[in-house]
């Protein structure tokens, strides 16, 4: 008679991470500080990154990076797992930056008539090693900020509109701005005269 062997199935690196991640933030979520620090750790990199985009401004996406996370601890013990915690953190980060410029009198509005020159009026034409970073920076508040949410970040029109306070068809005509700016920007189209 033949032994059956018995096949045990061991939890992906992945799947190990996730766990891990979910009991830090139960315990963080009961108030435990050092598991917060860690879930600050693992997640100021890509946040900072994010208001970094949306602001164009060094000290101001630092700012809006403190305020996400101060947030996020106030608001942890409502956490729903519904979505991811990259997810609910980058949307508490995305107010956190509206909160700011709403507070800096700024709008986001841009207007989709606007002359391709406005870009040209924040960068300097004729550096030669413009990087699509620096092309991001220089969009219109408005185009970027659709630009970041909904090409970099895959939200939803929807989604980038009302986190914005725009109307989705705005949403789509900054998108579809910010695409002509960067492609002119970047050389891949000829620029309008």
């Amino acid at each position: 008679m033949r032994a059956s062997a018995q096949v045990v199935d061991f939890p992906d690196a992945a799947t190990r991470d996730a766990a891990a991640e979910a009991t830090t933030i139960a315990s963080a979520a009961r108030g435990d500080r050092r598991a917060f620090e860690d879930l600050y750790r693992r997640h100021v990199g890509r946040v900072n990154r994010l208001c970094l985009r949306l602001t164009g401004q060094r000290e101001l996406a630092e700012d809006c990076v403190q305020d996400a996370f101060v947030s996020a601890w106030r608001a942890l013990p409502r956490f729903e797992t519904r979505s991811s915690f990259s997810t609910w953190l980058h949307r508490i980060a995305v107010n956190a930056v509206l909160a700011r410029r709403r507070g800096l009198a700024q709008s986001f509005e841009i207007s989709v008539d606007a002359d391709i020159t406005t870009l040209d009026r924040r960068v300097n034409v004729d550096t030669p090693a413009l990087d699509l970073e620096a092309a991001i920076g220089a969009l219109p508040d408005g185009a970027r900020h659709v630009l970041v949410l909904v090409g970099l970040y895959g939200f939803s029109h929807e989604e980038a509109a009302r986190e914005l306070g725009i109307a989705v068809g705005t949403s789509k005509a900054q998108l579809h701005r910010a695409r002509q700016l960067l492609s002119a920007r970047l050389g891949l189209v000829e620029e309008a005269s």
